[in-house]
């Protein structure tokens, strides 16, 4: 599997593209401009960078281009994950856990979720 390395600002990009589905240039800038300020030329740069290393597909049918993520989120966001604990944590998934947790203040709601997963992967490891 190719090991993705997207910088903070395709990351911004791949999430405007992975919620919204595919877009035009000018509908991914809309949505940065809200947050940064960015020109629209080095948004549309950006997305033909992204386009050349394969983050991003690129649909030429019509005259304005519509771009899609090429790769998804879940796995995107589990490389990083996996270069985060390999870098940050000497590998350790739990001081990352602990380290999140103890930074963040997690809701009931959240906290009612990581209980339900760690019972599932329990239940895995006694099979």
């Amino acid at each position: 599997m190719k090991q993705l390395k997207p910088t903070e600002s395709e990351l911004e990009i791949l999430n405007i593209l992975w919620q919204k589905g595919p877009s035009t240039v000018r509908e991914v800038h809309e949505v940065l401009e809200k947050s940064k300020d960015a020109g629209y030329t080095t948004t549309l740069k950006l997305m033909q960078i992204m386009h050349e290393k394969g983050l991003l597909e690129r649909n030429t049918d019509s005259k304005t281009h519509i771009y899609k993520a090429s790769v998804s989120q879940k796995q995107t966001q589990g490389q990083i994950l996996q270069r985060l604990i390999d870098t940050a944590f000497n590998g350790s998934a739990s001081q990352l856990v602990m380290q999140a947790l103890g930074n963040h203040k997690a809701t009931k709601e959240e906290l009612e979720q990581i209980k339900q997963y760690l019972e599932k992967m329990e239940g895995k490891k006694d099979q």
